[in-house]
């Protein structure tokens, strides 16, 4: 059976000023939780949901994310004559994707990175994950979102309720539920608060139709000076139904630094090899 969902989008061409100076020469999508960067953890999501092409928005200095899923074939010849099989293993597990690379000259916003795709993309349904967005892998949204595309044929944007004082840093939507989807009424980026139609905000993972590109050609800058994909989404309203899916499981905004703390904790609590331990030693630090 050809899968409806073949491609994805991982826009990575942001300065990442949130956290300089760690991101003044490295990319913030190289950023590791534990032993892998924020963008292989996005990339893993899409191949699980059977996803095997990508495009990488990039931008000046961000070469190490094409130089982490190229071969190495140097240290692949130290691991391999010095019998390391499973970190050699660990290294290649992704050398059977299809990637490709286009430099966003200006970072005129995550709508014109998207734009940018287009010719990759061309007349095909496509996935845009934002790598700074973690989605606990216990719940696979992705996968959910692209379920129901299969059913509705329509784009649909992840949802996430966030405190009321914090709307202002998202696209919100005001919407009603149908069944297990929100069938979206109007978007907003980045309301005042109070003047948010409600809580719903738009987080880092969508499946688009390719007549966005027409509306985002024609788009004009919003919120920071920038083309906002969430502007470009309530024009497409007007030519189509648009559909939010509620996550159910953790989000961790890894752009931010307090958000990037906590999906460092939560994932090593978890890990196999050392979880243990490591929670032994924060309750031993908290008591102390």
């Amino acid at each position: 059976m050809k899968r409806s969902i073949t491609k994805a989008i991982l826009p990575a061409a942001g300065l990442g000023t949130r956290f300089l100076p760690a991101t003044k020469a490295s990319p913030k999508e190289m950023m590791p939780i534990i032993d892998k960067p924020l963008i292989q953890y996005a990339v893993e999501e899409a191949i699980s949901c059977g996803i095997e092409e990508f495009v990488v928005i990039t931008g000046k200095y961000k070469r190490a994310i094409e130089d982490h899923f190229d071969s190495a074939y140097e240290l692949e010849e130290k691991l391999r004559s010095s019998g390391k099989k499973k970190l050699l293993e660990e290294i290649n597990k992704l050398s059977h994707i299809n990637f490709a690379y286009i430099r966003q000259r200006v970072a005129l916003g995550l709508g014109h990175a998207i734009l940018c795709a287009k010719p990759f993309v061309k007349d095909e349904p496509f996935v845009v994950i934002l790598s700074d967005d973690v989605i606990d892998p216990d719940y696979p949204v992705l996968r959910d979102m692209i379920r129901v595309y299969d059913e509705l044929k329509c784009p649909i944007v992840a949802l996430e309720e966030v405190p009321k004082t914090e709307v202002s840093r998202y696209g919100i939507v005001d919407g009603t539920l149908d069944g297990e989807v929100f069938r979206i009424k109007d978007l907003v980026e980045k309301p005042k608060p109070g003047s948010a139609p409600s809580n719903l905000a738009i987080i880092g993972r969508y499946i688009l139709t390719p007549d966005i590109f027409d509306v985002l050609e024609k788009q004009k800058p919003g919120a920071g000076g920038e083309i906002q994909l969430t502007d470009a989404l309530r024009e497409l309203l007007n030519r189509r139904v648009i559909y939010g899916y509620l996550t159910k499981g953790n989000r961790y905004d890894a752009g931010d630094k307090l958000g990037y703390l906590k999906a460092t904790v939560d994932f090593a609590l978890r890990n196999e090899e050392f979880g243990g331990l490591f929670k032994d030693y924060l309750v031993q630090k908290l008591k102390s």
